[in-house]
């Protein structure tokens, strides 16, 4: 078949135009226990660091053209971590989510949470759900990926009904479309099961930092690099 006569996918963005900003942001926050050991630090004074640098980021979120950001805050595969870390992990996360919701109310961010909540604690559920009402009318999307797998939401959409359409799946997986930019620290350079299916076109992007080292600036710099991407989509 001749190409130019062909009937374009409909697996491609639908956003061909060229952007200076990516709409749809998502971030592995990788390397606190690694920022830690470097600092002869318990792991769990990384992960606190990691807390106050995304604090410090939500300011920046909110003046930015960004519309959704997603996080990668908690693994499905963390579970597998020692019971201390995970404990604290949990109680950092839900002393995050009080802290956290009069910034992103102020800011007019949305707080959303995606993943299972069948295994958090009540207490965390809570606080959860008390976020969600209380940013319920936040223009942008700040979305937390706990106790998340992206191949088991996958499968968990598929699985609905018989109507497995792509656009089906991306709605039942949250409809906030495509991942632009995907942003890794930790000094890694893999998806580590987050949000396969919306990174299908994504831009990746490894700084060679720790989480608790990417400031203000460092996205700066990742939003910079994105704006000089030319994206083509295979056309």
């Amino acid at each position: 078949m001749n190409a130019s006569n062909s009937t374009p996918l409909s697996n491609t963005p639908t956003h061909f135009a060229m952007q200076s900003t990516p709409r749809h942001v998502a971030i592995i926050m990788d390397g606190n226990r690694r920022w830690a050991r470097a600092r002869s630090l318990p792991a769990v004074s990384g992960h606190r660091a990691g807390v106050d640098r995304l604090r410090e980021l939500v300011p920046k979120f909110a003046d930015s053209s960004v519309e959704t950001l997603t996080l990668f805050a908690f693994s499905a595969a963390n579970w597998r971590r020692s019971a201390s870390e995970v404990d604290d992990l949990l109680n950092l996360a839900e002393r995050a989510l009080r802290k956290f919701a009069p910034v992103c109310r102020r800011e007019g961010i949305r707080v959303e949470i995606i993943g299972r909540r069948d295994r958090l604690p009540c207490s965390l559920r809570n606080g959860i759900d008390t976020i969600a009402e209380q940013t319920r009318k936040g223009q942008r999307r700040l979305r937390i990926a706990f106790d998340y797998s992206s191949r088991e939401a996958i499968r968990l959409a598929a699985s609905q009904n018989d109507k497995c359409s792509i656009a089906a799946i991306s709605r039942r997986l949250g409809d906030v479309g495509d991942v632009d930019l995907l942003i890794r620290t930790g000094k890694e350079q893999r998806l580590s099961d987050f949000l396969l299916w919306e990174c299908a076109f994504a831009e990746l992007y490894f700084p060679d930092l720790y989480w608790p080292e990417f400031t203000p600036g460092a996205l700066d710099e990742a939003l910079d690099w994105f704006a000089d991407r030319n994206r083509r989509f295979g056309a």
